[in-house]
């Protein structure tokens, strides 16, 4: 039996271990590539997150209480299940998110990997003893942060929910996960079907499917002490405000629009293989997709009419069908945005080397050659399968109009010189650099974030970044005997 198959959950959302007609209603599931229903997904509304914060804090208390044996137990087989699941799981993310095959195997590999990283969190050290004064043994002892609420957006569900969901947990705190609603069955009900079934207790993990008032409820629930947020830079200053006035910490992922340095001695048809795919996989539709191409003046034109050949031969179509390399963009609004941000940059003086068209929801993989730096692809993150690309002079050039960014998410540089292009990094601020590499990278161990408007710096991977994102930090003291004070 498949893991939907096996309980009632159309219509549903999942809350306190059932699931149960959210107040909001139903909503129908659409595959983006056909429109057609996919089925019906369950609507929360504020009044089911104050009943799953109440019930998830309860919950929370007995889980950190088992032995960090259990709770790794219970990670590792929810590890195992992405993978026994995985031709159901990757069906959904296809026809719900519009991913290619290659990409939705990507998306359950960290899955699993995630799960299994964060079951070792469990038997990590969590404290310290620390030098004291008095005749004590004085501790900083890690403690779970109580329940955390995971924000997570339409591009790569799994990832971006289950990055922050499988630490918490691990770390013995109870979450509440608000699927984006576009894509709530792969980001949030196949979620809960795998910690369901890996035996996760009641309650522990809570799926909230809804719009921007179910997020503002979930910040400001008395319940949520952490709130985890990956998303738009616009939408993230907001529930920064809404945190800080609500004395939560907010761990937040946001925009970017990362920069790729094609220096003079790069091979250019190894930096064209690089370019397409930081640019074009998964639609552009990720945080890390490389926005800005800066090239060497002396391989400019070789490199802009290789990537408009490659960008013109790349197939496009329903993932569902046929093989592809992009499939469908998420909805009109973004396909409206993306051609908006492509005419707006040509009206300005870019060249269309390649693409500027669409059918329905299919965006042909666009090249704008000779991209000012005022030009709207240039200046904003397009979230689109769209690769500009600007000329420059001297490497000087290159790193001041690659720092010259409001976000600071990833960089690549493409270089012979390894050393060298390490040092144009130190330039240039970003919280990852990959160096003869694109910018879209990610790994389960390692540590994931930007700076600036690109978010609050690496709340994601690696075991350092999630302890400190999940837990908060106590300090115990012990005397053998009460301690005497003059008066």
């Amino acid at each position: 039996m498949t893991l939907l198959d096996a309980v009632d959950w159309q219509g549903r959302i999942f809350k306190n271990g059932a699931w149960v007609p959210g107040y909001g209603g139903d909503y129908a599931v659409v595959e983006p590539a056909t429109g057609a229903e996919l089925g019906r997904m369950g609507a929360a509304t504020p009044e089911d997150v104050a009943e799953a914060g109440a019930s998830a804090a309860e919950a929370q208390r007995s889980w950190a209480a088992l032995p960090f044996t259990q709770r790794a137990a219970v990670l590792r087989r929810a590890g195992d299940l992405w993978a026994q699941h995985a031709e159901e799981i990757m069906g959904w993310n296809v026809r719900e998110v519009g991913s290619v095959p290659g990409m939705a195997g990507f998306s359950l590999h960290v899955a699993a990997e995630e799960c299994y990283e964060a079951a070792a969190l469990t038997g990590r050290p969590i404290g310290e003893v620390l030098p004291s004064e008095e005749p004590r043994l004085s501790m900083a002892r890690r403690v779970p942060a109580g329940v955390v609420g995971v924000i997570a957006p339409f591009n790569v569900p799994i990832i971006l929910a289950i990055r922050s969901v499988a630490p918490a947990l691990a770390l013995g705190n109870a979450v509440l996960l608000k699927p984006d609603p576009r894509t709530a069955v792969t980001g949030g009900t196949l979620l809960a079907r795998i910690f369901e079934e890996a035996g996760l207790p009641a309650g522990v993990l809570q799926v909230l499917p809804g719009g921007a008032d179910v997020g503002e409820a979930l910040i400001t629930d008395p319940s949520v002490r952490v709130v985890s947020f990956t998303g738009s830079t616009a939408v993230g200053r907001r529930i920064g405000a809404l945190a800080g006035e609500h004395l939560k910490r907010a761990h937040l992922e946001l925009g970017g629009n990362s920069a790729m340095l094609v220096l003079d001695d790069a091979d250019v048809e190894a930096a064209v293989g690089l370019a397409a795919w930081g640019s074009f996989f998964n639609q552009g539709q990720i945080c890390m997709t490389t926005g800005r191409h800066l090239v060497a003046s002396a391989i400019y034109d070789d490199f802009v009419e290789a990537l408009a050949a490659k960008a013109t031969q790349l197939p496009v179509g329903d993932p569902a069908a046929g093989e592809v390399a992009l499939g469908p963009v998420i909805d009109a609004g973004q396909r409206d945005k993306i051609h908006r941000i492509v005419t707006d940059s040509a009206t300005q003086g870019a060249r269309v080397a390649a693409g500027g068209t669409y059918d329905d929801l299919f965006y042909r993989p666009t090249v704008l050659a000779d991209v000012g730096l005022e030009a709207p692809a240039f200046a904003q993150e397009v979230f689109g399968p769209v690769a500009p690309i600007t000329r420059v002079d001297s490497v000087d050039d290159a790193v001041r109009i690659a720092e010259d960014s409001e976000y600071g998410l990833s960089l690549g540089i493409v270089t012979t010189d390894v050393m060298h292009g390490l040092a144009i990094a130190e330039r240039i601020p970003t919280g990852i650099v990959h160096i003869n590499d694109q910018t879209v990278n990610d790994e389960a161990v390692a540590p994931f974030g930007g700076v600036r408007a690109s978010g609050t710096g690496s709340r994601f991977g690696g075991a350092a970044a999630n302890i400190e994102a999940f837990t908060e930090t106590r300090w115990i003291t012990m005397r053998g005997a009460p301690a005497r004070y003059p008066f």
